[in-house]
């Protein structure tokens, strides 16, 4: 192709059968020219390993050859490669020498993109080969040799004193290095750049002298820092007059020394950032761990992740159970979103909530078919989604806008990445645990009487306060049931431990007595015929205390009046309490029921004139603790007779003040009231 473009300018071969000398030196340019383009096609062949384009310019001055690649360059890669510094000249790079030699000028650019440009131009009028004998065609790199640098060069131009060298930062060294080979090499400035990898782009990192503003037309040449990614560097060198040797070897040993300065320095920040996002996860595990809440943990997963990864963040979660208007049809919801600046918050949730932008709205869809790779989205502003996912099953989408003036580096979206497997299992656990308690609590109330009796004349009033209003159900119950239309069966106890099997005899305790006392069978049958059932389980721990009362109204024609039949299992003695103030704990002690197989039960006869009131309660009311000190007993009846006179449902409202006011620390037991009181007008 070369030889067809040179031809077609008007550039004659040599042709020795014609005697016609006129062409030789049409020839000898010919020549250089084929050599130095094999020479930089051979280059790209070998270094940069793709392809590659040739481009001649020819006018009526030079011949202008330029080869094109796209990989790393053959010229760096040349300067890169190891070779010994003193005694034999390398075997390397002798290509580029022939280049330097041979050519009018040359030189070579990198462009964005990965894109080489080396080029040469040869004068058709002047060029060196017409004008040197035979013996100079070729370069002898054997006299090249005393342009190498010596060792005394080497040492003035690298060495640093240790405790010099640990004082300086690494610009300040890179620039006393740069100072150096400026001095060393006579050059009118040098300068060093660096690519940190971390989105920032090249910056300045050391200069010695003044460089022009603008390089353009200006001939100088590039040494890369052979460093590791993704950090990249590059030393340039002004070149008026060519390249040696010498000015080669000397920026290679200055660029290989300002590179090991420069890696070391982002070694040691690395760690420093290491150990930094280390802390970080850490305090965000700790943070996203701390509630059981999944609304509140959602609210920090955001403000975990602004500003450090980014100006906003946005958390979306499939479903559409407390969603926004409108997300009926959606399999998404915006659940919590934050910006570091607040003022711009309620202008991004419309962005995001409303009409999700399309690469967002995308990307979800995708997540609910199964897509978890992370995506990059450009709308509101850059930023990139990850998909919030426990055990492979996504539950929701972590969005998060771009840092201020950079873009997210790899190491932004590998902790973008972990900090959205951390919040996915604090929301899957957060969730779980809201259903659990949801199950328990609908548990709890389940074992409780849906209402009390409406009896003209009976005022009935109950109280449950579980310690807990987590997952655990309490072991306490009270129950009321109408028998006859002037009978009720009110019961109270108290089933060994707490949870599920614990909610499972409290049902069985309830719904037992309940058949036995309306099929007829007497208080203490009844409740003998529990135990046994209890007893049949063979479970130790399946034992419950109980107090339960058959409760008669005076039919029509007598005295206004309430007869109480009570049989107390191993249960605390209810109280009677007098209108006139006057308070008794009433009944005789059994034996809890489940425990053995002939259970100690008494029943006792007791009677309730109008404004008495009869309560029972359970053993979390008088072990209300304060320090070493229990409610106890007789603050309990103390507090019932300030309550005398007052409806069963305020007697129970004063006692449970007095229980609550008794100490600041949450009880650690449950506690269940239950009164049933003969108004002062009952007929």
């Amino acid at each position: 192709m070369l030889r067809a473009a040179l031809g077609e300018a008007g550039l004659a071969a040599h042709n020795p059968d014609d005697g016609n000398n006129s062409g030789d030196t049409d020839h000898d340019l010919i020549d250089i020219v084929l050599l130095l383009a094999s020479e930089l096609c051979d280059n790209a062949t070998l270094h940069a390993g793709t392809e590659y384009e040739v481009e001649v310019d020819i006018d009526s001055e030079r011949v202008l050859v330029t080869v094109t690649d796209h990989g790393a360059g053959p010229l760096e890669l040349y300067l890169g490669e190891p070779r010994p510094r003193f005694g034999r000249a390398s075997s390397h790079g002798r290509g580029l020498l022939l280049v330097e030699r041979l050519s009018s000028a040359w030189g070579t650019r990198h462009e964005r993109g990965g894109t080489h440009r080396t080029w040469f131009s040869v004068s058709r009028g002047d060029h060196p080969v017409a004008e040197t004998s035979e013996a100079q065609e070729v370069p002898d790199f054997a006299k090249l040799e005393p342009t190498l640098p010596d060792a005394d060069q080497v040492r003035r131009l690298l060495h640093m004193p240790a405790r010099l060298a640990a004082r300086l930062d690494t610009p300040t060294l890179a620039t006393e290095l740069s100072r150096r080979l400026r001095e060393m090499l006579a050059a009118e400035w040098v300068t060093v750049d660096v690519d940190h990898g971390d989105g920032g782009g090249t910056v300045p990192l050391a200069q010695a002298g003044s460089p022009p503003v603008t390089l353009v037309g200006v001939r100088f040449q590039e040494f890369a820092l052979p460093l590791t990614a993704p950090l990249r560097g590059t030393l340039r060198v002004p070149t008026p007059g060519g390249v040696d040797l010498r000015t080669s070897r000397m920026a290679e040993l200055t660029a290989e020394r300002i590179a090991l300065t420069v890696e070391l320095d982002w070694l040691r920040g690395a760690d420093l950032r290491r150990r930094s996002w280390m802390t970080y996860l850490a305090d965000a595990s700790e943070l996203l761990g701390q509630s059981m809440n999944t609304d509140l943990v959602v609210a920090l997963v955001p403000q975990v992740v602004v500003p450090r990864l980014g100006q906003w963040c946005a958390v979306y979660l499939l479903g559409n159970a407390g969603g926004p208007p409108g997300t009926a049809g959606r399999q998404y919801r915006l659940a919590a979103i934050t910006h570091a600046t607040e003022d711009v918050v309620p202008e991004l949730r419309t962005a995001l909530e409303d009409t999700p932008p399309v690469e967002l709205a995308r990307y979800l869809k995708e997540m609910t078919g199964g897509a978890t790779a992370p995506a990059w989205f450009s709308d509101p502003t850059d930023g990139i989604v990850v998909a919030l996912t426990v055990h492979g099953r996504p539950i929701g989408a972590l969005a998060v806008g771009r840092p201020a003036r950079r873009s997210h580096t790899p190491e932004d979206v590998a902790l973008v990445g972990d900090i959205a497997r951390r919040a996915s299992l604090a929301i899957d656990n957060a969730q779980s645990t809201a259903a659990h308690i949801a199950t328990s609590q609908a548990l709890q109330h389940a074992l409780l009487p849906r209402g009390l009796p409406d009896v003209e004349g009976v005022d009935f009033a109950a109280e449950y306060l579980p310690a807990s209003a987590g997952s655990d159900v309490g072991g306490d119950f009270y129950d009321i049931l109408s028998v006859q239309p002037y009978q009720w069966l009110a019961s109270i106890g108290d089933v060994c431990g707490k949870g599920a099997a614990a909610a499972a005899r409290t049902g069985m305790v309830r719904d037992v007595l309940r058949v036995l006392v309306r099929e007829g069978r007497s208080l203490k049958r009844a409740v003998q015929l529990l135990n046994d059932v209890m007893m049949d389980a063979a479970d130790p721990y399946q034992f419950c205390t109980l107090a339960t009362a058959l409760v008669t109204k005076n039919g029509s024609g007598e005295p206004p009046g309430l007869t109480i039949e009570l049989l107390l299992a191993g249960h605390p003695q209810p109280m009677l309490v007098r209108a006139d103030g006057r308070c008794e704990f009433i009944g005789a002690h059994g034996t809890a029921v489940g425990l053995v197989s002939s259970p100690k039960l008494v029943t006792s006869t007791h009677r309730l004139e109008p404004g008495d009131t009869f309560v029972a309660y359970t053993d979390g009311v008088t072990e209300r603790r304060r320090g070493r000190e229990q409610f106890g007993p007789d603050r309990l009846l103390a507090a019932a007779a300030q309550g005398a006179g007052q409806t069963s449902r305020q007697l129970i409202t004063s006692i449970r003040n007095a229980v609550e006011s008794f100490s600041a620390t949450p009880p650690n037991d449950d506690i269940a009231l239950l009164a049933l009181r003969l108004a002062t007008t009952a007929t």
